[in-house]
């Protein structure tokens, strides 16, 4: 079980969730004996101070902050050429004009300022996403008695990271929304189904198994606790919450999206994430050749949202949700979590 590993009263992490939360929605879980994250990936390190701030003084429960630890390929002009090729005519119907686009990676990974920063905080859990940074950042990390988790999408990834300092695993399904965590390839023929990761952890790691994706119901939780998971990861589930910050269109989206309706995209950062499906993945596939590395595809994507969602429309908008969805409208957090947990 994670409860004592992480010092907590019930099993389940809330998912990090980057754009439509704040330190409120994990607070709320915290409180309510989950563990809340927050994601730190794309906070400048003014905004993480306040972020931590304002964490610290909502909750004296343990919490999780989460980053990302990628590696920043080279965005040549060519691929910056290519991609804005595929992207003109939206160009025009907005009239944007691409040489105005700034390059600069919206998302960061972990590096030794960030570590200085939450060095006095402390947190209970560190999480990453796409692998482990260096083996120094991890041996400081767990050098102040905060445990390290990351996300692991095949058997392959669990046994790495189990290898290299992680305390516990998350198992992450296909059915998950918002970004895959795969890092030792980018081959999505590999990508399991949560229950099937799962079962696959359990049966070769010692370390504690965290289910993530799909999980939506008590029963879902009831079943991956049957099939060995030490606790579960949710993320979507929150999206409607009391506490989320999830835009009116997103919000909308979800709760107007047929059946099956997401699918797995690089359109909107470059790496695989599971969304609703959108005019832009509709028009110009889901997965595209073209698409720049991680995380260079957002400038260009991003401005066509912003003119977009000026006029309405979610056209363009990242709208990341799971597989599986069950609305909780202006639910708390806290209930929403011991909902989820009445039949671990």
């Amino acid at each position: 079980m994670i409860q004592s590993l992480f010092n907590i009263d019930l099993p389940l992490i809330q998912a990090p969730m980057a754009g439509v939360q704040n330190v409120e929605l994990a607070a709320s879980v915290c409180e309510a004996g989950g563990l809340g994250s927050l994601p730190c990936a794309m906070l400048s390190p003014a905004q993480l101070v306040e972020q931590l701030d304002l964490l610290t003084q909502k909750t004296d429960k343990p919490f999780n902050l989460n980053f990302f630890c990628h590696t920043v390929t080279d965005y040549t002009s060519q691929q910056k050429q290519q991609w804005h090729n595929m992207l003109t005519p939206y160009f025009a119907e907005y009239e944007i004009d691409p040489q105005s686009l700034t390059a600069g990676a919206s998302r960061q990974p972990i590096n030794q300022a960030v570590v200085d920063i939450i060095a006095p905080y402390k947190p209970a859990v560190v999480s990453f996403h796409f692998g482990l940074p260096k083996h120094a950042i991890v041996a400081q990390i767990k050098s102040w008695g905060t445990k390290v988790i990351s996300t692991a999408t095949t058997l392959d990834e669990a046994i790495w990271l189990s290898e290299n300092g992680a305390d516990a695993v998350i198992a992450q399904g296909l059915e998950a929304g918002g970004h895959r965590g795969h890092f030792l390839s980018m081959d999505l023929s590999l990508q399991q189904t949560t229950e099937q990761l799962v079962k696959r952890c359990v049966e070769h790691l010692s370390l504690p198994i965290i289910a993530a994706g799909g999980i939506a119901t008590p029963d879902d939780v009831k079943h991956m606790k049957a099939l060995g998971a030490s606790g579960v990861q949710v993320g979507s589930a929150y999206l409607l919450s009391k506490e989320a910050k999830t835009s009116a269109l997103h919000q909308q989206a979800i709760l107007e999206q047929a059946q099956d309706s997401t699918a797995l995209t690089t359109l909107f950062s470059g790496r695989a994430a599971r969304g609703i499906q959108n005019r832009v993945m509709l028009e110009l596939g889901t997965m595209p050749e073209g698409v720049p590395s991680f995380p260079h595809a957002s400038s260009a994507i991003t401005a066509l949202r912003t003119c977009a969602e000026k006029a309405g429309q979610s056209d363009f908008s990242p709208l990341w949700c799971g597989q599986k969805y069950i609305p909780r409208v202006g639910v708390s957090a806290a209930d929403i979590t011991h909902i989820l947990m009445k039949k671990w």
